[in-house]
């Protein structure tokens, strides 16, 4: 059996697939054009585009800016495919990235971390990119429809459904992470019934794709079945040649083991699944100290309050240099035991997919 096509309004994707947009360096233009290039959907992250640039410190509003539209550019000449770009609500430069993502007629925006309740405000007369709020309930999903309805007359394009199980930063409390209540599969349910009223009132449909812990063509069809329209996965396409991320950074999941995937508490605030690793170790001991902010990066840390930069954290372990840092990764991260080509990944899922079919 073949996968399914994924379609968000007039854009139809092959591979029911959308590659999680992973911040500070992660999936940026070579890993978003080769899932595109397999007929997923290839996303770039936003979040701290620009760490790399020389200005990052003294103007991170304009480095990042420039980085994004420089990784939308080189991603579009790499490929003919669909493209998406992740932006973080939480970022302090919100709006500068979701204009630049526009201006470079990106396909598709995906915005969590928040509610991107202002997202349609900033699409002008023939713009046709695409808006998809990430969300973990459906309380959430119903909020937005409502503000986005009443104030832009627009509808959210699709939603991603973000549960527990993902890896990065994590919209729900410590507690809730292990809670059967708040599995992927019961949030997907509480969206789709937040969502029906908008869609019998407006005559319309409004795709859902699952995220969160999505590691095998089995899991894809399970979701499908449950009524997804698609699935989002991250940590599968960071153990990939294509991935940006340094290769010492996917080394750390094909080490890992299931106890080395923890739970931290990020300075922005958030609940965050990393692998463990003597960073980690070493702030949960407090030998780490409040630092200057270099970035002002995200609206909700308090640098004076956190023991470390969570950008610079990141930074670092992209680029492998992971004793000033660590990895941000899916709770099943270390079910990854090679790296291989985004083709050889997407194959192998396409073939589980027809086996549990």
């Amino acid at each position: 059996m073949q996968f399914p096509k994924l379609k968000i309004g007039e854009l139809v994707s092959n591979v029911p697939i959308v590659q999680g947009g992973m911040g500070v360096g992660i999936s940026l233009s070579k890993l978003a054009s080769a899932v595109a290039n397999e007929g997923g959907i290839g996303v770039i992250a936003a979040a701290m585009a620009g760490i790399g640039e020389p200005d990052i410190s003294t103007d991170s509003t304009r480095a990042n800016m420039r980085a994004l539209e420089r990784e939308i550019r080189k991603a579009k000449e790499l490929t003919k495919g669909i493209l998406g770009v992740n932006i973080m609500v939480a970022l302090t430069d919100f709006k500068d990235l979701v204009k630049t993502a526009l201006r470079e007629k990106i396909d598709i925006i995906f915005s969590g971390a928040g509610l991107p309740l202002d997202l349609p405000s900033y699409l002008k007369k023939g713009m046709h990119t695409k808006l998809v709020p990430i969300v973990s309930s459906g309380r959430a999903a119903k909020i937005i429809c409502q503000k986005w309805y009443a104030k832009f007359n627009y509808l959210p394009d699709a939603y991603v459904v973000e549960g527990p199980e993902a890896g990065g930063h994590l919209g729900f409390k410590a507690e809730q992470l292990d809670d059967p209540n708040f599995a992927l599969h019961r949030l997907i349910k509480d969206v789709f019934d937040a969502l029906k009223p908008f869609e019998r009132k407006h005559h319309t449909s409004i795709p859902v794709i699952a995220a969160g812990g999505v590691y095998t063509g089995s899991d894809i069809r399970n979701f499908l079945e449950l009524g997804a329209a698609g699935v989002q996965m991250g940590t599968r396409f960071v153990a990939t040649h294509e991935c940006d991320a340094h290769e010492g950074f996917k080394q750390a999941y094909i080490n890992s083991t299931e106890e080395d995937m923890v739970v931290i508490k990020s300075p922005v605030g958030l609940p965050g699944r990393a692998v463990q690793n003597k960073f980690i170790m070493e702030v949960n001991n407090g030998k780490k100290k409040p630092f200057r902010c270099p970035y002002h990066c995200i609206k909700t840390c308090d640098h004076t309050k956190s023991p470390y930069c969570i950008a610079l954290a990141l930074s670092c372990a992209k680029k492998g240099k992971l004793k000033n840092g660590f990895a941000f990764a899916g709770k099943n991260a270390y079910r990854v035991n090679k790296i291989v080509s985004v083709k050889e990944l997407i194959q192998s899922l396409r073939y589980e997919f027809a086996a549990a079919c």
